[in-house]
């Protein structure tokens, strides 16, 4: 695709737009691939994808808005286009994402975008073609990412049974934080086949991550999940040491906190949520990359 320019610019026939969430799993991460639950929320931040259908335009011009790509992203979303185009006639125009997730963080930003692009150009009626491209560009994913910021709503999820919308409290995240810890060295296919080589010595993890879903449901207290949750993490291996640190002060000064998303061996861990804790305590032990406050 090219970027965007004026001279490849035709007046649009139509003007489609689609905004799709990012997400956070409270509680699942890895176990739900192996059958476990998991309970995931959608955030307030997301993508907006703006499709300006022009047919008498030689190709797509593509243009981003905030939070910029690499150009790893800049390809992912040529794919998107790509697979997209095997669902209809050539796609023309201009598309603009509008972006204010961090990309490859843990928050579901590869979804949001294959999301919120497929139903811009396809309609809202593509979750069969927008599924069938995420099952080929995030292989190995457990589906409970794609249902979360399908359906923009908190949902319980299993393989067995799939997503079903559950009446979580809007209060459980309240004055919650998300905190940057940087980008992960490895992609989440890698990790999660990672794990599933190790299944066996990881079962009592998975085990334990599986019951904090179940606790959650049940209304049992968030902080002491949380707690349990980073401790499994930790355990599948799936927790920087760097972050790792941080969370033991987190925990020391009265909250608690565990990575979303699929962590890292190494690198940064992507991003981590936190309870109990204010963006001042957390510049108080020298935290100074991005903090969102849910």
């Amino acid at each position: 695709m090219s970027p965007l320019s004026p001279r490849l610019y035709f007046p649009p026939v139509k003007i489609t737009n689609s905004f799709a969430p990012g997400k956070i799993i409270v509680s699942g991460e890895y176990a739900v691939v192996f059958g476990h639950q998991g309970v995931a929320v959608p955030t307030t931040i997301g993508m907006l994808a703006t499709y300006e259908e022009s047919p008498g335009a030689k190709s797509l011009a593509t243009h981003w808005e905030g939070i910029q790509p690499t150009n790893e992203w800049r390809e992912f979303l040529d794919e998107i286009i790509r697979r997209i185009e095997k669902h209809r006639r050539p796609v023309r125009g201009v598309l603009t994402i509008k972006n204010h997730l961090p990309l490859g963080k843990g928050l579901g930003s590869s979804t949001a975008l294959i999301i919120a692009v497929c139903r811009s150009i396809l309609g809202t009626e593509c979750q069969k073609e927008a599924r069938s491209i995420e099952d080929v560009l995030n292989p190995g994913h457990s589906g409970i990412d794609f249902a979360v910021i399908w359906e923009k709503a908190p949902v319980s999820f299993t393989k067995k049974d799939g997503p079903k919308p559950i009446p979580l409290d809007h209060s459980l995240l309240a004055n919650a934080v998300l905190i940057d810890t940087g980008k992960p060295e490895q992609a989440t296919p890698e990790l999660v086949a990672w794990v599933k080589s190790r299944e066996k010595e990881c079962s009592n993890a998975l085990e334990t991550i599986g019951h904090c879903s179940e606790e959650l449901m049940a209304g049992k207290e968030l902080s002491e999940i949380l707690k349990k949750h980073h401790r499994a993490q930790v355990e599948l291996g799936i927790v920087p040491k760097k972050v790792q640190k941080l969370i033991s002060e987190i925990e020391k000064a009265g909250g608690a906190a565990k990575v979303v998303g699929a962590g890292a061996k190494s690198g940064g861990g992507g991003m981590v949520l936190a309870i109990g804790i204010t963006p001042v305590q957390l510049r108080g032990m020298h935290v100074q990359s991005a903090l969102i406050t849910l």
